[in-house]
């Protein structure tokens, strides 16, 4: 919790207290003005472009918050990061095989994210991975000519036929089998095609891994093959002459796993898998060891589920190190590594804004000057405490006043106490809470019987974006993304408060944060003012938010751009999307936005016939009606009072 110093506070005392310099890892930082800046290098220097100007530029083209903006220069820059980092290790090592990046299509399927992916990647061979027909269809229209394409998950003959003739096309295309299943019709069309295949084998690792997702790993994952149906597998294509098709092994650790140890041991492992095949004559090129690197999303650098404690030269020196040393006794040719590191590829690159609407303070409205002798002695008793407080302990006086606050409730259900005495008592209440937490302010360490007493009491900001849409994992999964304000970062953060959004439903919320100190069920925020913006970014929130989100309230998606920063610190609109609005998300329901308005105006001139309205008020209602079909579904700023 904060405790501020207001005179004295900077925009580092912000850029601290916030932890934008561990999670931002030098692409977001604080200006001098106060403002978040996406930050860049050029060789002309560094460059710092303040998000509100983007915001400013969004809104001058008529999108409003809410907005999700992506950066196209940190898709670039993570993409160039990792094949790069990879080289270096390879040429350090002198590991004798290469590196080949895979983007899987499933963190992130928009269109924009990959026709940037497709782009940048172009360079290096930057394939892409598939887990569906659809996916598969996506991958065949964005893929590079030397870029690898993985086919994954449950395969049915129109899946492998597109698959097959990508290969017939002069595709890398792989099929990976997960399942003993697949390859009898895998076979099939290959041979009702002629078209020889490229094959994979997904091998279950018995290494567990931690973090949210541990499920992918060990012998109760749903996908892979176990080492006896390894074996039948490798037989079966043994027999039918196909044992050549057979070029690559894949291992799928487990997705944001925070220690290297464990990525250390699944790869160990795996590498034996690939050693004893290869020594078999199986004629293995590839060792796909699939997703796990991590993005530290909370910047401490440890073994939290939701950070890492390994850099990416760590991780990458871990891969080609142990693949090298595993292999080298059997004096094994060294294999091209595929990983597919998606979430560290796109989470840096889009980021959430959106504005505070109001705010929900838990304090007293008004207290009277004088305690009312004709009041009820309990509330009388409270006011007392009140006028007391400062000669009491934090516990004695915070357990009193809950105590008769509990047994005013209980008078007022039974009629003895009066509405009005209530809302004295209720007021009297958050008035010593709040004094109460004021004491534990100056104490070296908070009474466990007051543990939730600040969050109690702070603030509820009400944001102007949709949870269940927009940032689906924190509901899901409890993952965390790093939150603050986008300005006003040279004053101090006077409140604490939870984030509620725009949905009618309790989860609709933000109230987990990371902080520099630490996790917070608060985060410092400015006090709110209803004559200008207040708005607050999520970040690192790239992979996986964007086609999750449900439509939770009939909130549809935000407006979103994607800019590119230039040298001179200038920014360009690559692309631009409107959110949904009102009809498109009817649409999706099976709605038709048609007759959904002939019904309704049928309903208005019924009114007419009754006396109800005039013609001229029904034309006012249909207008206003048609007029909302079309708007987006958010809070519009537009109509409200300043």
């Amino acid at each position: 919790m904060i405790t501020p110093s207001k005179d004295s506070w900077t925009v580092s005392d912000s850029a601290a207290l916030y932890g934008i310099n561990n999670w931002g890892e030098g692409n977001f930082s604080v200006s001098s003005s106060g403002e978040v800046t996406v930050t860049l290098p050029f060789p002309t220097g560094q460059v710092a472009i303040p998000l509100t100007d983007i915001v400013q530029g969004a809104r001058d083209r008529d999108y409003a918050l809410p907005l999700l903006l992506r950066i196209e220069n940190l898709l670039d820059a993570r993409i160039t990061l990792i094949n790069e980092t990879f080289r270096q290790v390879i040429l350090a090592t002198k590991y004798n095989g290469s590196y080949k990046g895979v983007f899987p299509i499933k963190v992130n399927q928009q269109c924009a994210v990959i026709e940037e992916i497709s782009r940048f990647g172009a360079d290096y061979g930057h394939g892409l991975e598939a887990g569906s027909k659809a996916e598969l269809l996506l991958c065949l229209a964005n893929l590079n000519d030397n870029g690898l394409l993985i086919c994954n998950g449950y395969k049915d003959r129109d899946y492998i036929d597109l698959g097959l003739w990508a290969t017939k096309l002069g595709h890398r295309c792989f099929f990976v089998i997960e399942s003993p299943t697949e390859l009898p019709l895998i076979i099939e069309r290959s041979q009702q095609l002629n078209i020889r295949p490229l094959l994979g084998l997904r091998i279950k690792v018995s290494a567990k891994v931690s973090g949210l997702w541990t499920e992918t790993s060990g012998d109760r994952s749903s996908f892979g093959l176990s080492t006896a149906q390894l074996i039948a597998t490798i037989d079966q294509l043994r027999d039918e002459k196909m044992i050549d098709c057979l070029q690559l092994l894949h291992c799928h650790l487990g997705s944001q796993i925070p220690d290297i140890g464990e990525i250390q041991a699944g790869v160990r492992e795996a590498s034996r898998f690939y050693a004893d095949l290869a020594a078999e004559g199986v004629p293995l090129q590839y060792l796909d060891l699939g997703g796990g690197l991590a993005v530290d999303y909370i910047g401490n650098q440890s073994e939290h589920s939701q950070s890492r404690n390994y850099s990416l030269d760590n991780y990458c020196h871990c891969l080609v190190t142990t693949i090298k040393e595993t292999l080298a006794p059997q004096k094994i040719d060294h294999p091209t590594i595929i990983t597919e590191s998606g979430r560290f590829t796109v989470a840096h690159t889009s980021i959430l804004l959106f504005n505070i609407l109001d705010v929900m303070r838990h304090e007293p409205i008004s207290l009277p000057e004088n305690c009312q002798q004709e009041i009820h002695p309990l509330v009388a008793e409270q006011y007392q405490l009140y006028e007391q407080i400062s000669d009491l302990e934090a516990v004695d006086a915070y357990t009193r006043a809950i105590t008769r606050r509990d047994k005013i409730r209980d008078l007022f259900r039974n009629g003895t106490i009066r509405l009005r005495e209530r809302s004295l008592a209720e007021n009297l209440f958050l008035a010593i809470a709040n004094r109460v937490s004021e004491k534990l302010d100056r104490l070296d360490e908070t009474p466990l019987s007051l543990t939730g007493l600040k969050q109690s009491l702070a603030d509820i900001y009400y944001g102007n974006f949709s949870v269940f849409q927009s940032l689906p994992d924190t509901w899901a999964i409890g993952q965390i993304f790093p939150v603050m304000p986008i300005h006003r970062l040279n004053e101090c953060p006077e409140r604490n408060a939870s984030i509620s959004d725009l949905t009618c439903d309790c989860d609709g919320k933000l109230d987990h944060f990371i902080l520099s100190a630490g996790e917070s069920r608060t985060l410092p925020l400015h006090t709110f003012n209803t004559t200008e913006d207040y708005i607050l970014g999520v970040f690192l929130m790239g992979a996986y938010q964007e086609t999750l989100g449900d439509l939770h309230n009939l909130f549809g998606d935000t407006n979103v751009i994607s800019v590119r920063i230039n040298g001179d610190a200038s920014f360009d609109v690559i692309k631009e999307q409107s959110g949904d609005t009102i009809s498109e998300v009817l649409g999706m329901l099976e709605y038709n936005p048609t007759s959904f308005f002939a019904d309704f105006r049928d309903t208005i001139e019924a009114a007419v016939k009754q006396g109800q309205i005039n013609v001229n008020e029904r034309q006012q209602i249909l207008a206003h009606f048609a007029d909302r079909l079309n708007d987006q579904t958010y809070f519009n700023n537009s109509g409200r009072t300043q």
